[in-house]
């Protein structure tokens, strides 16, 4: 029985669905104010996951490297306005924007290419079929450490605006006086990923190894591919916050080691 499959349709995802409408109806009896925002994240969700399913088909039969890369641009993309859309303390103009695009970029690539060519090994190495969910499922967890690590960064330049000028006042450099600000927002940035791996297993099983499991996979092989993707997600999560904080730092001062909190705006 251990490859029994259970095959999914529309009405058994519909009854799923009234789960989300029961966090409507309770927004709405309390005054939440967020049964607006459950409908379109919902609708969101299904629109944006029917569409990917379709593309997946179409590139998976394709195997073409060029639509495989427009897919992770535009994946990439969506990442970074994700990532900055709701912060407090924002750069002026598209900074975060490209900080927090171009530090999970690079994380996301690296820790793939890494993936790809050591454990994973597909023929062609840029097969869709690997390429594309091991991306995607770097890209999104890292997508929370590097937003988060950016708004901390933010709101401690701000809170410590006296410390850090008193530090670059003597002669200190702008690491040296965002030293305790670059400290609190990779804390924050790291928080995440450090918990799921603390509580992974114990309070709860990961979303892609309860779906190996449910499609019939042995557990103690779908335990190993959620532990390569742990370290994977942690590794990327890591290096995308470590250089999208390193980036707010370089904007929030200048080469003549000021403090600049004019380049950042409050929401």
């Amino acid at each position: 029985m251990i490859n029994q499959f259970v095959h999914l349709d529309i009405f058994d995802v519909g009854l799923a669905a009234i789960l989300l409408l029961a966090h409507g109806l309770v927004s709405v009896v309390y005054r939440l104010g967020l049964g607006r925002k459950i409908v379109v994240a919902g609708l969101r969700m299904v629109v944006q996951l029917l569409l990917l399913g379709l593309v997946l088909q179409y590139l998976f039969a394709l195997n073409a490297p060029a639509w495989t890369v427009l897919l992770i641009v535009i994946m990439v993309l969506f990442a970074g306005r994700e990532a900055t859309a709701r912060q407090k303390y924002r750069f002026t103009g598209l900074w975060g924007f490209a900080f927090g695009t171009g530090a999970m970029a690079a994380a996301s690539i690296v820790v793939t290419v890494f993936a790809l060519t050591t454990q994973f090994r597909p023929d062609p190495w840029y097969d869709p079929r690997f390429v594309i969910p091991l991306l995607g499922m770097v890209l999104g967890n890292s997508l929370n450490g590097v937003s988060l690590g950016l708004m901390r960064l933010g709101e401690a330049a701000h809170d410590m605006r006296p410390a850090i000028e008193a530090r670059l006042a003597v002669g200190g450099t702008r690491n040296q006086a965002f030293a305790p600000a670059m400290r609190v927002a990779m804390q924050n940035g790291l928080t995440p990923v450090l918990n799921s791996m603390s509580a992974c297993g114990i309070v709860f099983i990961p979303g892609m190894m309860t779906g190996q499991i449910l499609a019939g996979i042995d557990p103690l092989q779908a335990v190993l591919y959620q532990l390569l993707l742990m370290f994977l997600i942690a590794g990327a999560t890591g290096l995308g916050v470590w250089l999208a904080v390193r980036c707010g730092v370089w904007r929030l001062s200048d080469p003549r080691h000021r403090l600049r909190l004019d380049r950042l705006k409050i929401r």
